[in-house]
């Protein structure tokens, strides 16, 4: 038997930000996958719940005591177009759980059918694209990334039609909420100002706190948005991570990665990387995430400018403006600071901006790969560097910066065993490397065998640790593989 402490204070709190939902009932529910880790964290009584038991509440054939199942409506700008009314099209909210940090949890289920707010879609989900969602989330959380994460995913027994027919899946989803940018903009396109003030007020009460009574409060949770937002999109950058569409339905006021799409994990090192197939212009190519962020941000503005300044929202214009003017240069300021812990260094100096800034160049330049080559500076750093010039085509373009980085490091004041360890803490071996992840779904999806699936996710939990026989986990995939590799949203 399965026992949630479910809790709804969004459908209490918010009434007229959602609709009724009812998930379909599959044919033939099977357990693909349990994260017992997470369920335990979220208080979760399962322990003694059976596989069918656990693919029975978790897919929609049989909801857990107490679920109130929700679609939460929202808005968003798709691709820089105004969508006015969006909405959980094939996810539904069962409810609330407080975990054992005392924090409040959603959990919801992504794929389990049709909504007030599906249009002309099935709301159904394949499994290809849920296993997707659940590995990439968990390489996110033991990269130390604020996200999302998965507590099942189940496979429903049903045909979903997309290119062609698949196998369908259900997710369940864990996230602090889901409140999104395009939640106030559903609101505020219809001027509902009452509905944007509880809204905002809920957002403050679940995600922070701090703010509750300021008279500044609604100002404020904007410059507290954005800076979760900041430092969320650095540490994107760091890993790599392209998300693909970073649309404002899919940015979270929790701070968390949401929405795992056509996302995927760079190889070669280039701004101008993109994966998404439905992304033809690289609006959200991987150079271009900190301005997009800062692009949602200046919309999530201007839907509390009414509550900034009620008597009256242009008045409220200059200060909104300000932190949203602000973003750019906080941005760079948390990038700087992780990218100096991932070069090792022992402290702040001005020359360290242009010194990464010529290191991501050189990368570019050579088509580099991204996380070997952030990873083998350790090894440089301890005077073996015949691993990071390996990466390089013309490795002598690398001896100039190289010395520089080492003069920099002031390795002779420090033990360059222990720079080098600090580093590998920063710098990640193991990542969802593109046609890993492919090759899992692959096998799932077209074979039922989870094994591929499961070995990557158990590979990817000590993303920081060389182990010893996983060294096809490490390498990039064959430039002839990952030439024109693209990824699909799964909708």
């Amino acid at each position: 038997m399965i026992r949630i402490a479910f809790d709804h204070s969004y459908a209490r709190d918010l009434p007229g930000a959602y609709e009724p939902a009812l998930p379909d009932a599959p044919p033939a529910p099977a357990l693909l996958y349990w994260n017992a880790p997470l369920a335990a964290e979220l208080g979760l009584d399962a322990a003694d719940a059976s596989a069918a038991e656990l693919a029975a509440a978790f897919s929609g054939a049989a909801l857990p005591a107490g679920a109130q199942a929700i679609a939460q409506a929202y808005a968003g700008h798709q691709f820089g177009g105004l969508s006015p009314s969006l909405g959980d099209g094939r996810a539904m909210l069962l409810g609330e759980v407080i975990d054992h940090n005392g924090q409040r949890r959603d959990i919801a289920l992504k794929g389990s059918g049709r909504t007030a707010f599906s249009r002309r879609g099935d709301g159904k989900a394949a499994v290809g694209p849920m296993l997707r969602e659940l590995i990439i989330g968990e390489a996110m959380q033991a990269l130390g990334i604020p996200t999302t994460r998965a507590l099942a995913v189940a496979a429903t027994g049903e045909t979903v039609h997309r290119e062609r027919p698949l196998p369908g899946a259900v997710l369940t989803r864990v996230a602090a909420s889901h409140l999104r940018v395009g939640t106030f903009q559903y609101f505020a396109i219809r001027g509902e100002t009452d509905m944007l003030r509880k809204l905002a007020d809920y957002a403050i009460a679940r995600h922070y706190p701090e703010l509750a009574g300021r008279d500044d409060r609604y100002l404020a949770l904007l410059a507290a948005a954005a800076e979760r937002q900041a430092a969320l999109i650095a540490r994107w950058m760091h890993a790599g991570f392209i998300h693909g569409v970073m649309n404002t339905d899919n940015m979270a006021l929790s701070g968390e990665t949401i929405d795992y799409g056509p996302c995927a994990f760079m190889d070669a090192h280039h701004p101008d990387t993109v994966f998404s197939s439905i992304d033809r212009n690289g609006r959200y190519a991987y150079g271009n995430q900190p301005a997009i962020a800062q692009w949602n941000l200046a919309r999530f503005a201007e839907t509390l400018l009414p509550l900034i300044s009620p008597a009256d929202p242009g008045g409220a214009v200059p200060a909104a403006t300000e932190i949203i003017e602000g973003f750019a240069n906080r941005y760079q300021s948390i990038w700087l600071e992780q990218a100096r812990r991932k070069l090792g260094l022992p402290d702040a100096q001005n020359g360290d901006l242009a010194l990464i800034e010529d290191w991501l160049t050189l990368l570019a330049a050579q088509g580099v790969d991204h996380t070997l080559a952030w990873r083998y500076l350790a090894d440089a750093a301890e005077g073996q560097r015949a691993p990071l010039a390996a990466l390089f085509p013309a490795p002598q373009e690398l001896e100039p910066w190289l010395l520089q980085w080492l003069t920099r490091l002031a390795i002779k004041t420090r033990r360059a065993s222990d720079v080098a360890a600090a580093m590998r803490k920063q710098n990640p071996l193991y990542i969802p490397r593109n046609h890993l992840v492919e090759e899992a779904l692959d096998a799932a999806s077209e074979r039922g065998d989870m094994e591929p699936a499961l070995r990557l996710l158990e590979v990817l939990r000590d993303p920081f640790t060389e182990r010893e026989g996983l060294m096809r986990y490490a390498l990039p995939a064959a430039p002839e593989v990952a030439e024109g590799y693209r990824t699909f949203c799964g909708t």
